[in-house]
């Protein structure tokens, strides 16, 4: 009987149609994310098609380049474009370094520790980080110009200003040491491991994908910031970092001389990061995952 349904002509029917559906619904699923692709991409594209046009530095009505090189990056090295580069990068590695570690310590702690005001401690500073960083700019503008970290010398105030609040950041990194067993951690104390051993030695190596996670998002931050860089460089060509710098070239009297050399630097600052994001992917997508189970 069940061989004689197989070939029964409804089911057949019924089996067929089913199979259309799904590749009308695939088909159009793909043809949305290639239409979606597209828009994404169109911007990236459109810019390193113009940072190597030669024919002239300002922008044009065409997409294509009539003449191709790579003049727009020759010349990047004789202006400060590399100094914001190095500016940035310095901020940015500091911050991954100091702000990972202060993370982790946090939210081991609070995953692993029980304390009075414990659950108090987390929904304060959960409440602390809704509020937008800019509603403090004023004060610590004055704070750090009076340390003598503005302008020429921002750099280092950005980076003390970047780790101040890190221990805030602690919900994602938290929620993945949850899900790792406290056994672990208590089969290292009978053996005589401490705290500092247990979280280095056995729970870190565990949690490679949320490492990574921390890292990336404690990079991304300065490697993109604009407003609070600008405000504290204050014009000062030194103390810019590459976001603050390339901007100074849209301004009305030099977009048409540097429009070619802006898309240039543009992506060289996309380079390092793409790269980071191609290699670490799947780390990354495991510990945004990972820390989201429980909270």
């Amino acid at each position: 009987m069940s061989k004689q349904s197989d070939y029964d002509p409804s089911v057949m029917k019924k089996h067929m149609g089913m199979q259309a559906k799904t590749r009308i619904s695939n088909t159009v699923v793909y043809v949305v994310l290639i239409v979606i692709s597209v828009i994404w991409l169109a911007p990236f594209v459109f810019i390193v098609l113009q940072s190597l046009r030669v024919e002239n530095t300002h922008m044009v009505g065409y997409i294509v380049p009539q003449q191709w090189g790579f003049d727009n990056y020759v010349k990047l090295a004789q202006t400060d474009f590399f100094r914001w580069y190095a500016n940035t990068f310095i901020a940015a590695v500091f911050t991954a370094l100091l702000q990972t570690i202060i993370v982790l310590c946090m939210s081991y702690t609070l995953s692993r520790f029980r304390f009075k005001m414990r659950r108090g401690l987390m929904k304060f500073m959960l409440i602390l980080g809704l509020f937008p960083g800019m509603l403090t700019m004023i004060i610590l503008y004055r704070v750090l110009k009076d340390l003598g970290m503005t302008q020429a010398n921002a750099v280092p105030g950005l980076i003390l200003v970047y780790i101040a609040s890190s221990g805030m950041g602690y919900y994602v990194s938290k929620g993945f040491f949850d899900t790792v067993p406290k056994t672990l951690d208590e089969a290292a104390r009978v053996d005589g491991a401490t705290r500092a051993q247990v979280l280095w030695k056995i729970i870190l190596p565990m949690a490679k994908p949320i490492v990574i996670y921390t890292v990336l998002t404690a990079f991304m931050g300065p490697w993109g910031d604009f407003i609070f860089a600008r405000y504290i460089s204050m014009n000062a060509s030194a103390g810019m970092n590459v976001a603050v710098g390339l901007y100074s070239w849209l301004t009305a009297d030099q977009i048409n001389q540097r429009f070619t050399m802006f898309c240039a630097g543009g992506v060289l600052v996309a380079i390092p990061v793409t790269i980071l994001f191609m290699c670490l992917q799947k780390y990354y997508v495991e510990g945004v995952t990972g820390g989201a189970v429980k909270g």
